[in-house]
């Protein structure tokens, strides 16, 4: 069986943009605003400066600091995602699992800025974990791959075409010059 690459590319391309065009959105959207979280602090909320640079206060300590702050929501250790210790900046980054993130100086316990954190729920659009667990492996990777097909398939588009049009410019230029 001969098969018709040109078709077969075509077709290729058609289906495979249609089918990765809703998922490459989403991914092209979110990295967009991944990239430019740290130019927004409505993505990620900046960083204040501390003061000193080795931490002088006890985990203990951080969660008392961290209870004051009502819009975080923090009772106990379960509310805390995950502590962020920037010795050279001077401060805690205390993130609750509701999304809160609350800065906490190092040396004076002084709750430094409070915001709400956006850029990991943007991420968690982006790899796809927002829309299920199971979607970044079955939804995401099979449009990288087939995104990749598309590049692969399409430099062979290019490719070909331009050797083509090569090789009739010199047959012309060979006919013009007899």
């Amino acid at each position: 069986m001969n098969i018709n690459w040109k078709k077969f590319n075509r077709k290729t391309h058609y289906w495979g943009a249609i089918i990765c065009a809703i998922p490459l959105l989403i991914v092209i959207g979110t990295g967009v605003l991944l990239l430019l979280k740290k130019d927004f602090e409505w993505i990620q909320p900046s960083t204040i400066r501390g003061s000193g640079e080795i931490p002088h206060i006890s985990f203990e300590q951080i969660l008392n600091a961290a209870k004051t702050v009502g819009e975080a929501g923090i009772k106990d250790w379960s509310d805390i995602d995950r502590l962020d210790v920037r010795p050279s900046k001077g401060i805690v980054k205390v993130r609750a699992k509701n999304q809160w993130e609350i800065q906490i100086d190092h040396q004076t316990l002084k709750v430094l800025q409070v915001a709400y954190r956006r850029s990991d729920f943007i991420e968690s659009i982006h790899d796809g974990t927002f829309f299920h667990d199971a979607a970044k492996l079955w939804l995401f990777l099979p449009c990288a791959v087939i995104l990749f097909a598309l590049w692969v398939t399409g430099l062979y588009m290019f490719l070909t075409t331009h050797f083509a049009k090569r090789r009739s410019k010199k047959k012309r230029q060979k006919l013009n010059a007899s």
